[in-house]
């Protein structure tokens, strides 16, 4: 049996961390509240929403999944959107990632004026926006335009680009390389923390530049890789802008080749004001990116090493 004066230690124990647990409330209510009233909230009308003809004039009637059947089975641009976001992200999503890891090798040299060269890969990162968009539709017109300009010094005709829809992805997907420099500083950043007496046992065995890189370096930077590659994805999937300012206010460009989910999403909810039916896209599209993450989430184990040898 607790003496008394156990008993009193107990309850005073008892009351700070009663005190402890309500200051802790306190200082994490803004978020609660933030999330509830801007994430949770929204989320859940949404949900509501999408089995409801809602459209900002009438009632929301419940109709039940009325939408999601329209969306697969009546609604040819709904695949045709789902196309174009999988292209885009298959093909964005790997040469992104390739290239900065390529771009984070090159910068992690000794050289004189290293520091020069990371400040001016990385500088088109921090760009972004409608100025970004309009800089490189000039870089891509077909006759005046930067890149086919140059093509033609070394005999290739340019395609028309943006308004060839063979080309409208492949456009896009080089301009997104823009960008790059956000994810090559974060594996320039784990470069430089590999432990150079790997690589100087490495050369001590005979292991030549590309067997370095091979065994050591890119094993040993597979977690951010990882991490980039379920990011970009998720990013990817949210492609918007560029389809919507380098197309005409959102019409998809030539054939509908650049009109992707999230456009054909916007042009539902804003331009024919079918809210209902939005609301049930997006929750595909959630479902879409959830389960990609779940599987990427999976595989990881098979592929990514981390330090202390748990993969």
């Amino acid at each position: 049996m607790l003496s008394r004066k156990q008993n009193k230690n107990k309850t005073k124990w008892t009351k700070l961390k009663r005190q402890e647990a309500l200051w802790g409330l306190l200082f994490v209510s803004p978020f609660i509240i933030g999330f509830v009233a801007f994430l949770m909230g929204p989320m859940l009308f949404s949900l509501y929403g999408s089995f409801t003809n809602y459209n900002l004039t009438s009632k929301m009637d419940l109709i039940g999944f009325n939408n999601y059947k329209r969306m697969f089975t009546q609604d040819g641009l709904f695949w045709k959107s789902l196309y174009n976001t999988l292209y885009y992200v298959v093909f964005s999503v790997p040469l992104n990632a390739v290239g900065a890891v390529l771009m984070a090798v090159l910068l992690n040299q000794k050289m004189r004026g290293i520091k020069f060269f990371r400040t001016i890969f990385y500088m088109p990162a921090i760009l972004s926006g409608v100025a970004v968009y309009v800089l490189w539709m000039q870089l891509l017109a077909p006759s005046t335009g930067l890149i086919n300009t140059v093509l033609s010094y070394i005999g290739i005709t340019g395609p028309a680009w943006l308004f060839d829809p063979q080309w409208t992805k492949p456009a896009l997907i080089i301009m997104s390389l823009w960008s790059v420099g956000g994810s090559m500083l974060l594996f320039l950043a784990t470069l430089q923390n590999v432990p150079t007496q790997l690589y100087e046992s490495a050369e001590l065995d005979g292991a030549n530049t590309f067997k370095r890189f091979w065994h050591i370096t890119l094993p040993m930077i597979t977690p951010i890789i990882f991490y980039n590659v379920v990011t970009s994805i998720i990013g990817s999937f949210q492609i918007f802008q560029e389809a919507y300012i380098m197309t005409d206010s959102g019409t998809g460009g030539p054939a509908n080749s650049l009109l992707f989910y999230n456009l054909h999403m916007w042009n539902k909810a804003f331009v024919a004001f079918d809210m209902g039916y939005a609301m049930a896209m997006s929750w595909g599209l959630f479902f879409i990116v959830f389960i990609l993450t779940l599987i990427n989430l999976k595989l990881a184990p098979l592929w990514v090493r981390y330090e202390g040898g748990n993969s």
